[in-house]
């Protein structure tokens, strides 16, 4: 990063008009140069899903009068790649996804939109930051977007590397929350699974998932769930290497055959 104002390309899943987003935009503009790029409309859930069957529209949203940043009509990670190739006007010495109405933990992080924009930054050697907010009662955005800023600055000053990854979540505001910072490992199980079966007035079957983000997962030591519910903002640092290296390891050493037609 050079000695300018760092160029910032700030997104989320909530769509342009989100309360978390506004605030965290606000708390930017005195640190660096921030591009706005959000979905048009709610794109909660939706994971890495890009368009490219159909061309990706973007339209420019106002506030109060002024610029505020870039509508766009597709995902989060769409907005990354269009803000990175197109609207910022040099490359992003950060991205910054956030911030979510709602925390992403354990393996909600593979559904998310929000950790989905981050990790399309770090594919292209940016730093990048996934941001929520634990919902449990009515959300301090203002707040939350200041300490949030605090801790951006801190990571990329101490992990500057490129394509860093970290994923971010902050507590609701109770009574001596947040507790601290905890760096927290990824939980990876879920101890429900439903779905639940309802009937429309036309007596058609629907159905509504029926999991959520805390009281779904097992609070295992040292996971990120454990930190929330202890009231801490944690950080998770990711990648997005798929690769099981003990497998792959294993499975090299193996002389494979090609296996016959007959």
């Amino acid at each position: 990063m050079s000695d300018t104002r760092p160029s910032l390309l700030l997104v989320n899943d909530d769509g342009i008009h989100a309360p978390g987003l506004r605030a965290m935009y606000d708390a930017l503009l005195p640190w660096g140069d921030v591009t706005l790029a959000a979905p048009a409309s709610e794109q909660s859930g939706v994971g890495h899903g890009i368009t490219y069957l159909h061309p990706l529209l973007a339209h420019r949203e106002y506030r109060d009068g002024e610029f505020y940043g870039w509508k766009v009509e597709g995902s989060p990670a769409d907005c990354v790649r269009l803000g990175i190739l197109q609207l910022c006007p040099r490359k992003p010495d950060m991205v910054i996804s956030g911030i979510n109405a709602g925390c992403n933990i354990g393996i909600n992080v593979l559904y998310s939109g929000t950790v989905a924009a981050a990790i399309e930054g770090a594919f292209f050697g940016i730093p990048s930051v996934a941001l929520s907010q634990w919902i449990d009662g009515p959300p301090d955005y203002t707040t939350t977007a200041r300490r949030a800023v605090t801790l951006v600055k801190e990571l990329l000053a101490r992990s500057p590397a490129s394509g860093t990854l970290w994923n971010v979540n902050f507590p609701p505001p109770k009574p001596g929350w947040p507790a601290g910072v905890k760096i927290a490992a990824m939980g990876v199980r879920r101890h429900t699974e439903t779905m639940e079966k309802r009937i429309d007035p036309r007596g058609r079957a629907y159905y509504w998932t029926g999991w959520e983000p805390i009281r779904s997962h097992h609070a295992d030591p040292g996971s990120d769930l454990e930190g929330m519910q202890q009231g801490y903002i944690t950080i998770t640092p990711l990648r997005f290497d798929l690769t099981e290296p003990q497998a792959l390891e294993r499975l090299q050493q193996i002389d494979w055959s090609v296996p016959n037609d007959g």
